[in-house]
């Protein structure tokens, strides 16, 4: 409840700037509550006291700032840097171990999930440049997940209104469920809308097996 305060007054002082500001400050790995702020954002929208569409650009763009700006630093400063200076960044070395055997195990599908993985989302900036990710791979992952991460928190507050606490609490018990469910719902989608040109394509891709198949036949014959 404290924080929750917290975080009204500083809307209530600061507006749209909170998003931009505190989301940017997250993902430096300062401390601030970046998914509690984005409900409280979207419920104040549903409220009619702030623009839902203004809060997605603002939200969107302070995380997306912040995300490329610790790339950056770990692409220039390095790893010696983070281990030596991280303390004071919130970056300890049990974080950095954590982002590091998460990348082994997910590649660089772990900067669009990371941001829904509690302590590796602040990290994931820093590796991708400490790795020296291309940044054009770096950005189309972390830019789209940016994307997906503000739209689902903003709307959580937004839909539900007045009950987004309870469902904002039930989302952090079984946030990884939940994500492979709209993972699975949007793979039928997809599946479904392409239908025809997926079928038209592997029907292509038959046929051409088979020709191939046919020209090959004559060849054994003569041996």
């Amino acid at each position: 409840m404290e924080m929750l305060k917290w975080i009204q007054e500083l809307f209530a002082n600061y507006g749209y700037s909170v998003l931009f500001f505190g989301l940017l400050l997250e993902f430096v790995a300062l401390p601030f509550p970046g998914e509690t702020t984005l409900a409280f954002a979207g419920f104040l929208s549903y409220m009619g006291r702030l623009d839902f569409m203004t809060l997605i650009l603002v939200a969107f763009i302070g995380t997306t700032v912040g995300m490329t700006t610790t790339y950056f630093i770990g692409l220039k400063a390095g790893l010696p840097f983070i281990q030596r200076y991280g303390k004071w960044f919130l970056l300890s070395p049990s974080k950095l171990d954590k982002t590091q055997r998460w990348f082994e195990r997910y590649g660089s599908i772990l900067i669009f999930i990371g941001y829904f993985i509690p302590g590796v989302r602040h990290f994931t900036g820093y590796f991708s440049g400490i790795i020296a990710l291309p940044f054009r791979k770096f950005a189309l992952y972390a830019y789209s997940g940016a994307l997906f991460w503000v739209l689902l928190f903003l709307g959580l507050g937004r839909i539900f209104g007045p009950q987004w606490e309870g469902v904002f609490h039930l989302f952090e018990l079984y946030d990884i469920w939940i994500l492979a469910g709209i993972a699975v719902v949007a793979l039928f989608i997809i599946l479904y809308r392409f239908r025809r040109s997926i079928g038209a394509h592997l029907g292509k891709r038959k046929a051409n097996i088979k020709l191939k198949a046919k020209i090959k036949e004559p060849s054994r014959g003569g041996d």
